[in-house]
């Protein structure tokens, strides 16, 4: 097998040709673009709220569901296709493929993610440090990938239908227990104690932070929690793919 520098290369090759297959394929649209849009417009309609509160919601929400819109379809379209066995029998690790599959993810969501950044910016909203807040977005759009990639891993199927419902079930409960539409300190003491294993709770925080000067964790806690979940996500998503691909080749 190659050095890891070799393999690394071999993952963005990877990542390129996901960009060009499965970006826009119908799940990947309406979970990554539609259905966010939709989500935040059905919240901020009706409701006299200020402009710089719901922004920390939007950039949350909006770098969740497209950094994971892509990620779970991507294993079950493989494996349909018999690409997946083709690339196995290529010199590359199960590694490289999944973390192939994690840029892919990684790139479309921060693109899309960064939209809503660059408006902030247009409206002179004053930010406490922007360099931290696009640095958090990065490690959170890493972080949301890894996750996707992770939950594409079980039930070893190759209808990306049943992957993408699956993963749906994990990512909305998230929504709505991490802080997009109520902050962590409105909500009951048993909801904070959920919404503290919710990663998409600290990037919130964080978010809000930047923007409204207004935070329930410190800053640092929430950057080194997005970093740590990434990291759990990442190694779990390989480990539960190795032990899930006889079954995919089967």
């Amino acid at each position: 097998m190659s050095n890891p520098a070799e393999q690394f290369r071999r993952s963005l090759v990877i990542a390129k040709k996901n960009i060009k297959i499965y970006y826009l394929k119908g799940p990947v649209i309406i979970f990554g673009l539609v259905f966010p849009l939709f989500l935040a417009l059905a919240y901020i309609i009706g409701r006299n709220i200020p402009l710089e509160e719901v922004l920390p919601g939007l950039i949350g929400m909006t770098t969740f569901f497209t950094a994971t819109s892509v990620g779970p379809s991507i294993v079950p379209w493989e494996t349909r296709s018999k690409t997946l066995e083709r690339l196995l029998c290529c010199p590359i690790a199960l590694w490289t493929i999944i973390f192939g599959d994690m840029v892919s993810s990684f790139l479309f969501g921060l693109v899309i993610s960064v939209i809503p950044l660059l408006y902030v910016l247009t409206l002179n909203i004053e930010l406490l440090n922007f360099i931290v807040l696009l640095f958090s977005l990065i490690i959170a759009n890493f972080c949301f990938s890894a996750l996707s990639v992770l939950l594409s891993a079980y039930p070893p199927t190759d209808i990306p239908a049943t992957s993408q419902m699956l993963s749906s079930l994990v990512k909305f409960p998230l929504v709505f227990i991490s802080g997009v539409f109520i902050s962590v300190e409105q909500l009951p003491e048993w909801g904070r104690i959920i919404a503290s294993f919710s990663p998409l709770t600290y990037f919130t925080d964080l978010t809000r932070q930047l923007i409204l000067e207004k935070g329930y964790y410190p800053l640092a806690l929430d950057l080194v929690m997005i970093v740590i979940f990434a990291v759990i996500f990442s190694l779990a998503a390989i480990k539960l793919h190795e032990k899930t691909l006889t079954k995919r080749l089967s």
